[in-house]
Parts: structure tokens; C-alpha cells; sequence
């Protein structure tokens, strides 16, 4: 993991070049001030004040230069001077207007590298300097879970295993002394029945298993954080054709995102009783895979006829929501990357975003505008509750039609939460298929700094 703490340090007063960010609508006005040497450098470079132009200036000495970038982000975008984080010669970096706020998240990012499975380039960092050294900490924190997150997901399935979950989870758990439980075997499939269920035609090595820990005080609130982990996703006996199936070692971004967050409800000592939960499992094929018409029996008691094998990440969300709701929470809060009709209906960078309380979910999507981690709220429509019905079980997993498909499936799994339990479901992609500056094409942490500045404001006013 990239040492996030070293490339964010505070202003002393040390020798740094300055990066000057200059907005397009003051381009124009900027350039008229500056002097005819450098008139000529930015006409040499072609920069016209479009937002992305960026170049080196040089000073009054041969060694004096400092840094153009032209930016139309807002002053409290983590992304505001993310494009100079990677580009830059090695050094130490001031703004020129001393204001970093959320900007030094995106520097830090900049200049991460998942560098897994080829032989990292080397490179020295690039250090910013901020006069606001009081933030340094929780910035440097959600760097951290940001590329957990993504390196989570980027790893290949054959890595990323329900074995490697359990261990990423116990390895959190050492960190900050919390307690970890893991269910598996004949425990599993009578506890548990959608998650053995599902993942029953894996190889022993990746066998299902619920994973468990909790942290905290149980005098203070408890919180129930609950992740997607499907590890790989064939789509089962109904199987994905190879272009559906090429991006499914990310369908386990959900439990990226809950470990992640738990990383930072810990190491921020937040005043909850926190409970994780993580159903892993990878749906495969094999004799013993689940069928089209199977009913599967619940941790709950209902019946659910199993109408598409690639409708599983709800099966097994709910065995974890109903064993969550057990405990009696103040807040459930799951992650998954749940459907394709989310995507269809808001693209890859808005999660799709329920709550079965109006409170939660107003304060959810305010966080979100607050840093810039934008969400999308639909509803927990109870006229499209009908499409579960079953001729024969309690319910079906997916509806026939395709209609409403990221509302049919959030209804799927309210039926697994307590009705008087504050829930929040986020069904979000984990992936970012076009690169941005600090933003690499591949995994990506999405609700994930809007569903902490969401409970940081909910459990310790902060």
C-alpha cells in the first residue's frame, strides 16, 4: 500500500515550488498580468484557459520555475489539482493560494499504483504542503480506504477468493482489536441456506462462508455494515456470456466497501458497536449448482423461488441482513454491486441509493453533496413489491419482464430487514471504466466517503 502519510505534509515554511490554479472564466484576466516571458511560454504551450491545461513556468533563476493548471473543479473538490499529483517532477509542492482542503485526497491518489501483477516503476513522491495540518490524518485515512477499495477489486478472482476475504477481514480485525466469527460447512447451510446455497458448486478452497466482526463499545449504538462479497460471478446455470462475465471479479466490490469502511469507523474510534458482515461466496457451475426452479429456504423462514441463478447477490444478502436485523441495530447500511439496471438507469459513477427511512436517506444524499460523492436516491416503490410474487414460494428472486430491475431487487432484500430499523442500500458499481485525473480506469470506491461523512455526522456530530 502506498505510504498516503508521506506525500501530505504541513506548511513550515520549507522551500516548495507553488502550483497556481487559475479558473477558465480568469484565464484571460490572469494572462494580461503576467509578464511578456511568460506570455510567450503559455502561447508556446497552446494553453487557451480550457479546463486541463496545465504547464511549467519558469521563474526570475535558471532553478526558480512553478506550476500552471488551468481547473473549472470547485474549491472543495478532492479532484481539484489531482491531474499535477502524477505528472509533476518529483518535489515539494505548495498552492499558491495556501488553500488545500479536500484537493490533497486526489494528490494522494494521484499517485497510487496497483502494481499486483507487474514490477512497479520507480518513482519519488510528490510531497503538497498544507497549512490546514489538522486534516492531514482523516485525509490520509480515506486515501487508505479509497485504494483499498480499488486494489480489492482489481485483484483477479483467482486472488480474490472467499478464502482472501476472510483473511483481509481477520488481518482488520488484528489492526483494531476486534473479534472475528466465520461460518461455513453443515453450520452454513443450516444457518445460512442462500449462502451455502449459492455458493455450493465452488471447489472446496472456495467454499461460502459468512464473515463477522465486531468492534466497539456495546454501550453505544450498533451499526450493521454489510458487503456483497460474490468473489466471481459465472451467473450460474443461467451463465453470463463472456462480455457480461469479463468484469465479475468486481462483484465482490461491496465487501471492498464495507471493509473499507470499517477500516475507517475503527481507526477513527467512532461510538459505535460496529457489526460487519461479509457473505462470501463464488456462484460457479458445476452437478451441484442451484437451478432455475430450486426453492431455497432462509435464515428468515421464507421460501424464494429461484427464477435466475444470476440474480444471487440478493440471496445472499438477505440470510445477512436477517442475521444483522437479529441484533436489533440502529442502522443497517449494505453495499452491492446488486444490478445492471442501476447502471442502465444512472450510469457508472451514481449508486443507486434506498432507504426505507426518509431521515437516513436525505442525510445520506446530503453527505454525498458535502464531499463530493455524489449519490441518486430511488424508491422502495411498494406498487412494484407485486413483481415478487411466486406461484409457488413466498416470493421470487427476479421478476419476470426486466421492469424496475434495481427497485425489485432493493424490495427483495427489505423483506429481510426489520420493519422499524433505519436501512440504506447502495447498489454501486465499484468500477470506473474511463480514467479521470486521480481516478485510474478500473476499481473504485463509490458511496463510500458519503456513507462515512454520513455516520461520522449521525454518531459523533463531526
Amino acid at each position: 500500500m502506498t505510504d498516503f502519510s508521506a506525500l501530505l505534509q504541513p506548511d513550515r515554511g520549507q522551500p516548495a515550488r507553488f502550483i497556481e490554479v487559475v479558473h477558465p472564466d480568469q484565464f484571460e484576466n490572469w494572462l494580461t498580468k503576467q509578464p511578456p516571458r511568460i506570455r510567450s511560454v503559455v502561447g508556446a504551450h497552446k494553453i487557451t484557459g480550457k479546463p486541463g491545461n496545465r504547464a511549467l513556468l519558469p521563474g526570475d533563476g535558471p532553478e526558480d520555475w512553478h506550476a500552471l493548471l488551468i481547473c473549472n473543479e470547485a474549491e472543495n473538490s478532492p479532484w481539484r489539482i489531482a491531474s499535477q499529483g502524477d505528472v509533476l517532477p518529483e518535489g515539494t509542492y505548495r498552492l499558491k493560494d495556501g488553500s488545500v482542503g479536500a484537493a490533497g485526497l486526489g494528490w494522494m491518489l494521484a499517485q497510487h499504483r496497483f502494481d499486483r501483477y507487474r514490477k512497479p516503476e520507480p518513482e519519488a513522491p510528490r510531497v503538497l504542503l498544507t497549512g490546514d495540518p489538522a486534516r492531514i490524518e482523516e485525509t490520509v485515512r480515506l486515501a487508505e480506504a479509497t485504494a483499498k477499495v480499488r486494489d480489492l477489486v482489481n485483484t483477479g478472482a483467482s486472488d480474490m477468493g472467499p478464502a482472501e476475504l476472510e483473511a483481509e477481514a481477520i488481518a482488520l480485525a488484528a489492526m483494531h482489536g476486534a473479534t472475528i466469527t466465520v461460518t461455513r460447512g453443515d453450520a452454513l447451510a443450516q444457518g445460512f441456506p442462500m449462502i451455502h446455497i449459492v455458493g455450493q458448486a465452488a471447489t472446496r478452497q472456495r467454499a461460502p462462508r459468512l464473515i463477522e466482526l465486531e468492534w466497539g463499545d456495546p454501550a453505544h449504538p450498533r451499526l450493521a455494515v454489510i458487503g456483497k462479497g460474490v468473489c466471481f460471478d459465472s451467473g450460474g446455470l443461467d451463465i453470463k456470456p463472456s462480455a457480461g462475465m469479463r468484469l465479475m471479479k468486481k462483484d465482490m466490490g461491496g465487501a471492498a466497501h464495507a471493509l473499507a469502511l470499517a477500516g475507517l469507523i475503527m481507526g477513527s474510534r467512532l461510538k459505535v458497536r460496529l457489526h460487519l458482515l461479509i457473505p462470501a461466496v463464488e456462484n460457479a457451475i458445476a452437478g451441484n449448482a442451484f437451478r432455475p426452479g430450486d426453492v431455497l429456504p432462509t435464515r428468515a423462514g421464507l421460501t424464494v423461488e429461484n427464477t435466475n441463478t444470476d440474480a444471487e447477490g440478493r440471496l445472499i444478502m438477505g440470510d445477512a441482513l436477517t442475521k444483522a436485523g437479529e441484533a436489533k441495530p440502529d442502522l443497517i447500511l449494505d453495499f452491492a454491486t446488486l444490478t445492471g439496471a442501476a447502471r442502465v438507469a444512472l450510469g457508472p459513477d451514481l449508486p443507486a441509493t434506498f432507504a426505507n427511512d426518509d431521515a437516513i436517506g436525505d442525510a445520506m444524499l446530503a453527505a454525498g453533496r458535502e464531499v463530493l460523492d455524489p449519490l441518486w436516491r430511488l424508491p422502495l416503490w411498494d406498487g412494484y413489491d407485486e413483481m415478487l410474487k411466486s406461484d409457488i414460494a413466498d416470493m421470487v428472486n427476479a421478476p419476470e419482464g426486466g421492469f424496475a430491475g434495481s427497485i425489485t431487487a432493493a424490495l427483495f432484500l427489505r423483506r429481510f430487514v426489520p420493519k422499524d430499523t433505519p436501512w440504506v442500500h447502495l447498489d454501486t458499481f465499484a468500477w470506473r471504466p474511463v480514467a479521470k485525473p486521480g481516478r485510474p480506469k478500473g476499481g473504485e470506491a463509490l458511496g463510500l466517503r458519503a456513507s462515512w461523512a454520513m455516520l461520522k455526522a449521525r454518531y459523533s456530530g463531526g
